[in-house]
């Protein structure tokens, strides 16, 4: 029986800029310290399985966990610790080799993070969907988006935090 994941991609923006500006050695430290934080906030049946350079590939077991974290994210380390980080997530079936995981749905999350502003978690209507109403955190329809070098458009939404909700996101 095949179970779907939520695969969050995410990374710092401004990247490029910041290692001509501070070189590859600090460029490199930062982005190890950026996915030890994450790897720190990673909810239970999550596991971040791939760093690519500046980002880093998440899979989550639960929909409504992976929005928690990415708005987690935005909102506590991009701007502070690090500079500001964007995130795009997609729900759905994955084939797994090894420690790595393949397929439309890890492409996807890919593409959607491509679209992801300074600290915005982007969604898909799949996570979203599968997401529900997690507490505290607000979604903003951002309509249907087509994504680079895939054939199907997606809608998008925006996750965030409410204004009033205090502390760590869900």
């Amino acid at each position: 029986m095949s179970r779907d994941h939520t695969f969050l991609f995410a990374d710092l923006a401004g990247f490029t800029t910041l290692t001509e500006a501070h070189g590859d050695d600090y460029a490199a430290d930062l982005a190890g310290r950026f996915c030890a934080a994450l790897n720190q906030r990673l909810p239970d049946g999550a596991e971040d399985f791939k760093m690519l350079g500046d980002a880093c590939l998440v899979r989550v077991y639960d929909a409504r966990a992976a929005v928690g974290l990415a708005v987690g994210l935005t909102h506590d380390l991009g701007g502070y610790d690090f500079p500001a980080v964007r995130i795009g997530m997609h729900t759905g079936h994955a084939v797994q080799r090894g420690r790595d995981w393949f397929g439309t749905t890890v492409n996807t999350a890919s593409r959607v993070a491509d679209l992801a502003a300074a600290d915005e978690a982007l969604l898909t209507e799949a996570t979203r969907l599968a997401a529900g109403e997690p507490p505290g955190i607000v979604f903003d329809d951002l309509g249907v988006r087509a994504l680079r070098n895939l054939a199907a458009p997606q809608r998008l939404y925006r996750a965030a935090r409410l204004p009033d909700h205090g502390g760590e996101a869900p």
